[in-house]
């Protein structure tokens, strides 16, 4: 399978397990430790427990803010060695209305372990600032914000 082919089959099921709100799921992707770096943020979890319950906490937000599904796109990648792979998502949030809501960038290190592809660092560009964006559109108080 070629490696762009790879990263889509990839991102699928991880924004199948965003859509699903399923923390367990989405943490499986990820290698351990995963790092998330952003403006406001650094931390690495070292567990898959760990990253069920980091990913978890950002579930009541996402559904104050109505969304119901997530998309993708591949705004670039780069296959830097033969098991590493960084590449630029555009993620797409929608309500239940199938209304695009706003999108965010994330810049990823993916990792091809024994089972495929797995998330060790994970750069949030732009997300805090459209969810803010988006809240105060719909005269939502985010906690922490």
């Amino acid at each position: 399978m070629a490696v762009r082919e790879e990263l889509e089959a990839f991102l699928d099921e991880y924004q199948s397990t965003l859509s699903a709100y399923d923390a367990e799921r989405t943490a499986v992707m990820w290698g351990t430790p995963g790092t998330i770096v952003g403006d406001d943020f650094v931390g690495a979890l070292h567990s898959h427990e760990e990253m069920a319950q980091g990913l978890a906490q950002a579930h009541p937000i996402y559904q104050m803010l109505g969304l119901a599904r997530v998309d993708h796109t591949v705004i670039d990648y780069v296959r830097l060695t033969g098991s590493l792979v960084r590449t630029r998502v555009r993620w797409h949030f929608y309500d239940g209305d199938d209304a695009l809501l706003t999108d965010s960038d994330y810049e990823y290190l993916l990792r091809r372990d024994d089972d495929g592809f797995r998330i060790y660092v994970a750069v949030a560009i732009d997300e805090a600032e459209k969810l803010s964006r988006l809240a105060a559109e719909r005269g939502i108080r985010l906690p922490g914000m």
